[in-house]
């Protein structure tokens, strides 16, 4: 079953949403915007503490204990987890998986490390990413929020991690992020056909159609949303039953 999974991006324990990883627009308490996602039915939820890894911090586990307090749907936190200590951290808090990026990227045996340690249905590993002509798939992984490339190949990064174990790729496009002019398909559809993992797919929603080219031509397994919900433009039922309108 596809999951329609709302994502909270949080600066400073703040609910925020940008345009290509930058220009972020305050919008509210994270905690109370994951209440009204759980309560509307959402499948699970992302919560992403953006600046955490630029920052060189953890993440604010107050924000996150209030927000696992008030939900009753999984809940996956990510930006600087780069401990086995962070990992534990947050479990300890209630939350029910954790999704890693630079931190894979700078120490692919942590990420190994993290499965045996927790499970790989535990361990997502979030990929993002940008066009890049130099390199096979046209994607190269970027890290630290965007702002530093890695000359990696996405796809050949996506296969490595699957061998390491994790249970989920979350790739975000930083070309379509917050633009709401739909997903970056090429390169979802890249990763998802190179694994056979539960590809979430991110950054671009604006419209229901956007949702269902993403997985009947991204071949997605779950679909992130941010700005589509957070403004108001629809509703986790509306998605849900323009989903299910079109077989999904």
């Amino acid at each position: 079953m596809t999951k329609i999974i709302p994502c909270l991006d949080t600066k400073d324990g703040r609910l925020v949403k940008g345009v290509n990883f930058i220009n972020l627009k305050e919008l509210g308490d994270p905690a109370e915007s994951a209440k009204h996602y759980s309560d509307s039915g959402a499948d699970e939820l992302v919560f992403l503490d953006i600046t955490a890894t630029l920052e060189g911090r953890q993440a604010f586990y107050e924000t996150i204990r209030r927000t696992v307090a008030g939900i009753r749907i999984p809940l996956t936190v990510g930006g600087g987890i780069n401990s086995i200590d962070a990992i534990q951290k947050m479990f300890d808090l209630g939350v029910s998986k954790v999704s890693m990026n630079s931190a894979a990227v700078r120490n692919p045996d942590f990420v190994q490390e993290s499965v045996e340690t927790f499970g790989g249905e535990r361990i997502t590993v979030a990929i993002d990413t940008r066009k890049s002509a130099t390199l096979p798939s046209g994607f190269e992984v970027v890290i630290n929020g965007g702002t530093k490339g890695t000359g990696l190949d996405a796809v050949e990064w996506a296969k490595t991690v699957e061998k390491l174990g994790v249970g989920a790729i979350l790739p975000t496009s930083m070309d379509t992020d917050g633009k709401q002019t739909g997903y970056d398909i090429p390169m979802t559809r890249a990763i998802a056909d190179a694994v056979k993992l539960p590809i979430i797919a991110s950054g671009g929603a604006g419209k229901l159609e956007h949702l269902y080219d993403v997985i009947e031509n991204g071949h997605a397994t779950d679909v992130l949303v941010a700005s589509i919900v957070h403004f108001g433009t629809f509703t986790i039922a509306q998605i849900k039953e323009y989903l299910k309108s079109k077989g999904i």
